[in-house]
């Protein structure tokens, strides 16, 4: 099931929402305040069933990465090869999302800055909205 926006109304639903915003929301328990991903109903720190959605800066750092030379089914959108990066969040506690990291990646070490923006990635055939990862100083 989902809503007039095409997303899935789960506990994800309102991050899917802000990437069609353009914007990068993450939730947060309004119990004990700790941030939350993947998303939960329910705070598994302090058991709280609020959580509260906040804009997150599209800014951290790679935490990990691979390149991947081979198409995997779903993945032929993106085309070969290409990066994946874990990413840091600081401005979030240090949550970390996975993404694709478009431009130059010859440079990707753990460690190295990189912004975000939101993108679209061809997955099964279908458009998602996604966080698009470049290193941060590189040109677009």
């Amino acid at each position: 099931m989902s809503n007039s926006s095409g997303f899935s109304p789960g506990a994800d639903g309102p991050y899917w929402e802000g990437l069609s915003q353009g914007l990068l929301k993450l939730p947060r328990c309004a119990g004990c305040g700790r941030w939350q991903w993947p998303a939960v109903w329910r705070c598994g720190d302090c058991g709280a069933w609020d959580q509260t959605w906040a804009p997150v800066a599209m800014a951290g750092a790679v935490y990990s990465w691979t390149r991947t030379w081979h198409p995997f089914h779903g993945t032929e959108g993106i085309g070969t090869p290409f990066v994946s990066v874990v990413v840091e969040l600081p401005d979030a506690g240090g949550l970390r999302l996975a993404g694709v990291l478009d431009g130059e990646t010859e440079a990707v070490a753990i460690g190295a800055p990189v912004a975000g923006a939101v993108g679209e990635t061809i997955f099964n055939g279908a458009a998602l909205p996604t966080i698009r990862w470049r290193l941060a100083g590189a040109a677009a």
